[in-house]
This record gives structure tokens, sequence and C-alpha cells, in this order.
């Protein structure tokens, strides 16, 4: 079994709260992995160590056995949870940007993605509805050819069609040479995609395991699991 993660006593505090304790984790090659739990659990700062912009406080994080920082930039591609285009460009010019920043980015599945999420070249940036910008977004994520995703809630906030484009070029574009992590809180519309998910509950890890073997053994959905464990 080969492991794209491993975390060992991760911890991160700011100033007196831990915002994760004491972490171990392994995400193995190859899958889909839903990181999940309500807004304070840890996810989006479990997040940002992955992807090397927080320094974790104790611990140890490897990303294909290297810790977080240049050489581990150049194989994970991320989806932050708010837009990261500037405002004056259009699709085209936000192609070309990632074209010359990653060596890895595939303009060919780019534009196939594009005409997947019927988004036009021409569009600007400003223009774009929240649903439009989210599938911009997640079409140049996925047009890396990377070892890692790392989504961070890619569909919360928009409406359900684009959801369902969003949910579909996820699936239609994983390939099993890489892995996905995604975090989310929208439990239901995505929990056919997970193959392992990851409970994280103010800052700990509180259940993991393969998604259909908890369904067997809990006799429930992943999406009741966590209204269980949550209290939702």
């Amino acid at each position: 079994m080969e492991y794209i993660i491993e975390i060992k006593g991760l911890t991160k505090s700011y100033l007196n709260k831990k915002a994760l304790n004491n972490i171990s984790l392994n995400i193995e090659k190859g899958k889909v992995v839903g990181i999940l739990g309500p807004n304070g659990s840890g996810k989006t700062t479990l997040i940002k160590i992955l992807t090397g912009i927080l320094r974790e406080s104790k611990g140890e994080v490897l990303i294909d056995g290297n810790k977080p920082g240049v050489a581990t930039k150049a194989i994970v591609s991320y989806l932050p949870d708010r837009n990261f285009l500037y405002s004056w460009m259009n699709v085209q010019d936000a192609i070309n940007f990632y074209k010359d920043f990653y060596r890895d980015f595939d303009e060919n599945k780019a534009y196939e993605l594009l005409d997947f999420m019927k988004l036009d070249r021409n569009m600007k940036i400003n223009a774009l509805s929240k649903g439009m910008t989210e599938k911009l977004n997640l079409t140049l994520v996925l047009s890396r050819n990377a070892k890692l995703y790392v989504l961070d809630e890619p569909i919360a906030g928009v409406d359900p069609v684009a959801r369902d484009q969003i949910l579909d070029a996820i699936i239609k574009n994983y390939n099993e040479d890489s892995t996905m992590l995604i975090t989310t809180h929208l439990v239901r519309d995505m929990e056919n995609i997970f193959d392992d998910v990851v409970f994280l509950r103010e800052g700990e890890v509180n259940l993991q395991g393969n998604a259909e073997a908890l369904r067997e053994e809990r006799n429930m959905q992943i999406d009741d699991l966590y209204k269980e464990i949550f209290g939702e």
C-alpha cells in the first residue's frame, strides 16, 4: 500500500486555540477522499498545511515523501474555497496564466473542459456568475496533470445545475494514477464519489475509513452518519 500523504502528530495552534490537535492520518494513492466536518472543524487549516500555505506547529507532514514546499507545489493542484483569478482577465487570459505558471498544465484538456462547462473563452472574469467562476476555477485545477488534487468546498454556494456539472467534471477527469482530496459539508451531494472518508471534529480525527465499508457497518449513508456525528 502506497501513501501520497503521511501525517504524524500534526498540531496547528493559533494563540491559545488548537485548530488541529495531534492528527495522524495516511491517504492512499489513487483514492478520492472526503474530508468532512462543519465549519471550524479544522478542514481548511489541514488543507492549507498540505498546500504549503500554513506551517504546522508540531508534527510531520509528507506529500509523496516530501515536506510541503516547492517540490510538493509542483505535484499538488489546489482549488481554494474562494476565487483566485484577477478581475481584469477573461477566460482565455486565465488559461494562459495557468499555462505559463504550471509545467503540467494540459491546454487541450482545459479547452475540452471549457466546452463541457459551456464557458466561452472571451467571457470576462468579472462578468461570471458564482457558479461559472467555480466551474472555471475547477477547469484550471483539473487541467493540470498533478499527483494530488486538493479541492476545498468545490460545490459550496453554487446552484444545483452548476453543482451537477462540477461533480460530473470531477468524476470524468479523475485519473487513477492521481489522488483527490475534497473538503465539503455538502455530504449528500458528494458522498457517492468518495472511496474513503475522514470526519474531522474540533481539530481531531473523529472517524475514518472506507466509505462503502462504513455504510455497511453502520447501516446508513455517509450523509446520515455525518448528521449523527455532528448533530445536524
